[in-house]
């Protein structure tokens, strides 16, 4: 068993809010080569806080990481990726970035940012800035004024409640969005206008209730750990291009799951684990992996995964889990083999 969810686990990918930052190259001072000649051709070598490093072969860099500031620094006007990260930091005045007109990513997570130090206007002159990491902070709500430039929003372990229109408004090219990790109860229609979003992350907050107006484009879409009970009619036919969905740690029942929902073509993977339903959900023969363990299910019913079976019709199914239910192994049925002939791992 311990040696089955081992290799599970390398089946569930993280999303690109959790884990090692995709980015996390850029931090390195000793991983700067040659590549760094086309992002620094248009900015040439100027000033640099004491405090901060403006390394000479990567001059539009200025890491002040993990100093011990509590203050925000000085920032020269060439500086276009600047690393905060791992200070005390307490406020953003807006005459701090007041120059900083060129800025491409701030990266300002772990500090003690309150929602109360950050300048209203603080990023409005941002009209570069396109990745913003405010994650593991003490804001009780998204900044105002974000630029429309950006395309990757961090607030994930934060104390954020409530997220509205206003916050997410003309954030057209916002793609992706992590918000995990806060106290989120109401998102209103907050999400409708971001065409662009790919990956929202809201995962281990308070909602109740599935977010209205989720864009169209999602492709992964996270919502495990809240206290959802049920979900809209047509959920997820909405979507065009979705593959992961994460609904574990809810409250999710039989009768709050209308038919079908999860009889979508596109889903790759789908995470149901750790609810309350009884029955097995009917899901699309082309979903590849299926999670359910630590429900409360009573019977294994093939019709879930197929509803006939011929040599071109069968379930595409490598991997399900059903452990921690009340079913047993002798209760999949002998023309399972033929329905989930693809399935590398059945856990009961």
């Amino acid at each position: 068993m311990r040696l089955v969810i081992v290799v599970l686990s390398a089946l569930l990918p993280l999303s690109l809010c959790d884990g090692r930052d995709p980015f996390s190259w850029l931090f390195s001072r000793h991983s700067q080569g040659n590549y760094y000649g086309s992002l620094q051709a248009d900015a040439p070598a100027g000033w640099c806080p004491e405090v901060c490093d403006c390394p000479p072969t990567f001059p539009v860099a200025m890491y002040c990481d993990g100093r011990g500031l509590t203050a925000m620094p000085e920032v020269p006007s060439h500086v276009k990726y600047l690393y905060l990260q791992n200070n005390a930091i307490t406020a953003v005045p807006e005459s701090t970035l007041v120059n900083a007109t060129n800025l491409v990513w701030l990266m300002m997570h772990h500090n003690q940012l309150t929602s109360e130090g950050i300048g209203a206007k603080v990023f409005l002159k941002l009209e570069r800035l396109e990745r913003l990491y405010l994650q593991h902070n003490n804001l009780s709500s998204i900044p105002s004024n974000l630029p429309r430039s950006l395309r990757d929003l961090r607030v994930n372990h934060n104390r954020i409640e409530k997220v509205t229109p206003a916050d997410m408004e003309g954030m057209d090219n916002l793609t992706i969005l992590c918000l995990h990790d806060n106290a989120v109860t109401d998102m209103s229609m907050s999400l409708k206008a971001l065409k662009s979003l790919t990956l929202l992350d809201v995962h281990g907050n308070k909602l109740t209730k599935v977010p209205e107006g989720l864009p169209e484009h999602l492709h992964q879409l996270y919502l495990d750990f809240n206290s959802i009970d049920s979900v809209p009619e047509g959920f997820l036919g909405q979507f065009t291009q979705l593959q992961y969905v994460r609904m574990s740690h809810n409250q999710l029942t039989d009768k709050g799951i209308p038919a079908n929902t999860f009889n979508v073509t596109g889903l790759v993977e789908l995470d149901l684990s750790f609810n309350k339903l009884e029955r097995i959900p009917i899901v699309s023969n082309t979903l590849q992996h299926l999670y359910l363990q630590a429900n409360q299910i009573k019977e294994f019913t093939l019709g879930s995964f197929c509803s006939f079976m011929n040599v071109t019709s069968f379930s595409k199914l490598l991997t399900l889990r059903l452990d921690g239910n009340e079913i047993a192994r002798e209760d999949i049925p002998t023309e399972s083999s033929q329905c989930l002939r693809m399935a590398s791992t059945i856990e009961i």
